[in-house]
Protein backbone atom coordinates (compact mmCIF):
# COMPACT_ATOMS: atom_id res chain seq x y z
CA UNK A 1 0.00 0.00 0.00
CA UNK A 2 1.45 3.02 -0.91
CA UNK A 3 -0.81 6.60 -0.24
CA UNK A 4 0.73 9.45 -2.22
CA UNK A 5 0.83 13.20 -1.29
CA UNK A 6 2.76 16.05 -3.30
CA UNK A 7 6.12 15.72 -1.91
CA UNK A 8 5.81 12.71 -0.19
CA UNK A 9 4.84 8.94 -0.02
CA UNK A 10 3.13 6.46 3.09
CA UNK A 11 3.78 3.05 2.66
CA UNK A 12 3.24 -0.16 5.03
CA UNK A 13 6.73 -0.75 7.24
CA UNK A 14 9.36 -3.00 6.13
CA UNK A 15 12.18 -5.20 7.61
CA UNK A 16 14.28 -2.66 6.58
CA UNK A 17 13.37 -0.78 8.19
CA UNK A 18 14.65 -2.03 12.12
CA UNK A 19 17.22 0.13 11.84
CA UNK A 20 16.16 3.49 11.66
CA UNK A 21 12.65 2.56 13.70
CA UNK A 22 15.44 1.63 16.46
CA UNK A 23 17.24 5.49 16.14
CA UNK A 24 13.81 6.65 16.28
CA UNK A 25 12.63 4.64 19.36
CA UNK A 26 16.06 5.29 21.12
CA UNK A 27 16.54 8.75 20.98
CA UNK A 28 16.03 10.34 24.76
CA UNK A 29 14.69 13.75 23.41
CA UNK A 30 12.10 12.44 21.89
CA UNK A 31 10.93 9.98 24.51
CA UNK A 32 8.96 13.04 26.72
CA UNK A 33 6.63 13.57 23.52
CA UNK A 34 5.87 10.04 22.78
CA UNK A 35 5.41 8.62 26.35
CA UNK A 36 8.39 6.49 26.29
CA UNK A 37 10.26 5.27 29.34
CA UNK A 38 12.36 2.28 28.22
CA UNK A 39 14.82 1.63 24.93
CA UNK A 40 13.28 -0.45 22.68
CA UNK A 41 15.31 -3.47 21.04
CA UNK A 42 15.75 -4.48 17.56
CA UNK A 43 14.47 -7.98 18.40
CA UNK A 44 10.87 -5.74 20.05
CA UNK A 45 11.31 -3.77 16.48
CA UNK A 46 11.19 -6.78 14.39
CA UNK A 47 8.01 -8.21 15.89
CA UNK A 48 5.98 -4.75 15.73
CA UNK A 49 6.99 -4.59 11.88
CA UNK A 50 6.12 -8.09 11.98
CA UNK A 51 2.54 -7.54 13.66
CA UNK A 52 2.15 -4.37 10.82
CA UNK A 53 0.60 -7.59 8.73
CA UNK A 54 -2.28 -7.89 10.48
CA UNK A 55 -5.00 -4.87 9.22
CA UNK A 56 -5.67 -1.51 11.79
CA UNK A 57 -8.56 -3.43 12.84
CA UNK A 58 -6.40 -6.02 14.51
CA UNK A 59 -4.29 -4.16 16.24
CA UNK A 60 -6.04 -0.51 16.73
CA UNK A 61 -2.74 0.69 15.13
CA UNK A 62 -0.93 1.42 12.30
CA UNK A 63 2.64 2.67 11.75
CA UNK A 64 3.54 4.55 7.83
CA UNK A 65 6.64 4.96 6.97
CA UNK A 66 6.69 9.01 5.04
CA UNK A 67 9.31 8.48 2.13
CA UNK A 68 10.19 11.61 0.09
CA UNK A 69 9.63 11.50 -3.36
CA UNK A 70 13.40 10.27 -4.36
CA UNK A 71 12.50 6.96 -1.74
CA UNK A 72 14.39 8.61 1.23
CA UNK A 73 12.58 7.77 4.69
CA UNK A 74 12.26 10.75 6.34
CA UNK A 75 9.65 10.16 8.68
CA UNK A 76 7.26 8.00 10.10
CA UNK A 77 3.21 8.47 11.21
CA UNK A 78 0.87 6.67 13.61
CA UNK A 79 -2.63 6.48 13.92
CA UNK A 80 -2.97 5.27 17.37
CA UNK A 81 -6.23 4.22 20.14
CA UNK A 82 -8.09 3.44 16.50
CA UNK A 83 -12.10 3.36 17.23
CA UNK A 84 -13.85 1.96 14.59
CA UNK A 85 -17.04 2.02 15.99
CA UNK A 86 -17.02 5.91 16.83
CA UNK A 87 -14.35 6.14 13.68
CA UNK A 88 -12.09 7.93 15.23
CA UNK A 89 -8.10 7.92 15.56
CA UNK A 90 -5.17 9.43 17.11
CA UNK A 91 -2.32 10.40 15.09
CA UNK A 92 1.37 10.76 15.97
CA UNK A 93 4.44 11.63 13.83
CA UNK A 94 7.79 12.16 13.52
CA UNK A 95 10.57 13.81 11.08
CA UNK A 96 13.86 12.84 11.25
CA UNK A 97 16.04 15.63 12.31
CA UNK A 98 17.82 16.01 8.92
CA UNK A 99 14.80 16.59 6.65
CA UNK A 100 12.60 18.42 9.05
CA UNK A 101 11.56 22.06 7.99
CA UNK A 102 10.56 21.01 4.17
CA UNK A 103 6.98 20.81 4.49
CA UNK A 104 7.30 16.68 4.65
CA UNK A 105 5.15 16.39 7.76
CA UNK A 106 2.59 18.66 6.60
CA UNK A 107 2.57 16.89 3.38
CA UNK A 108 2.28 13.41 5.31
CA UNK A 109 -0.39 14.68 7.48
CA UNK A 110 -2.62 15.48 4.28
CA UNK A 111 -1.69 12.20 2.91
CA UNK A 112 -3.38 10.40 5.66
CA UNK A 113 -5.91 11.82 6.40
CA UNK A 114 -7.09 10.95 2.51
CA UNK A 115 -6.44 7.66 4.19
CA UNK A 116 -8.08 7.73 6.90
CA UNK A 117 -11.31 9.42 5.13
CA UNK A 118 -11.70 7.81 2.05
CA UNK A 119 -9.64 4.03 2.90
CA UNK A 120 -11.05 3.65 6.53
CA UNK A 121 -13.84 5.95 6.42
CA UNK A 122 -12.96 7.69 9.73
CA UNK A 123 -14.96 11.20 10.83
CA UNK A 124 -12.07 12.33 13.19
CA UNK A 125 -8.65 12.21 14.44
CA UNK A 126 -7.32 13.65 16.99
CA UNK A 127 -3.67 14.62 18.59
CA UNK A 128 -1.95 15.33 21.82
CA UNK A 129 0.99 18.19 21.58
CA UNK A 130 2.47 19.05 25.30
CA UNK A 131 2.46 22.61 25.74
CA UNK A 132 5.39 24.17 24.77
CA UNK A 133 5.59 21.99 21.56
CA UNK A 134 5.31 25.02 19.29
CA UNK A 135 6.56 23.65 15.95
CA UNK A 136 4.34 20.53 16.31
CA UNK A 137 1.39 22.90 17.56
CA UNK A 138 2.04 24.61 14.04
CA UNK A 139 2.33 22.33 12.35
CA UNK A 140 -1.01 20.24 13.17
CA UNK A 141 -2.72 24.11 13.16
CA UNK A 142 -1.70 24.08 9.20
CA UNK A 143 -3.85 21.23 8.32
CA UNK A 144 -6.92 22.44 9.86
CA UNK A 145 -6.61 20.36 13.51
CA UNK A 146 -8.41 22.77 16.00
CA UNK A 147 -7.64 23.18 19.69
CA UNK A 148 -10.59 21.00 21.49
CA UNK A 149 -9.26 20.80 25.21
CA UNK A 150 -5.89 21.13 27.41
CA UNK A 151 -5.50 18.88 30.18
CA UNK A 152 -3.40 21.24 32.76
CA UNK A 153 0.13 20.39 34.58
CA UNK A 154 -0.34 16.99 32.81
CA UNK A 155 3.50 16.20 31.52
CA UNK A 156 6.29 16.64 33.62
CA UNK A 157 9.55 17.62 31.42
CA UNK A 158 12.75 18.89 32.84
CA UNK A 159 10.98 19.12 35.98
CA UNK A 160 8.16 21.93 34.86
CA UNK A 161 4.44 20.82 34.28
CA UNK A 162 3.57 21.32 31.06
CA UNK A 163 -0.24 21.47 30.02
CA UNK A 164 -1.18 19.06 27.23
CA UNK A 165 -3.28 20.26 24.16
CA UNK A 166 -5.91 18.11 22.50
CA UNK A 167 -6.40 18.60 19.15
CA UNK A 168 -9.17 17.68 16.83
CA UNK A 169 -10.20 17.48 12.67
CA UNK A 170 -13.58 16.60 11.64
CA UNK A 171 -12.71 14.73 8.39
CA UNK A 172 -15.93 15.81 6.09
Amino acid sequence: MNIKGKTTRLRALEPTDVDILYRWENDLTLWRVSGTLAPFSRHTLSQLISEQQYDIYATRQQRLIIENIEGEVVGAVDLLEFDPQNLRAGVGIIVDERYRLRGYAKDALLALEYYAKEILHLHQLWCSVTGGNNMSEALFRSVGYQLSGIRKEWTLVDGEWRDELIFQKILR
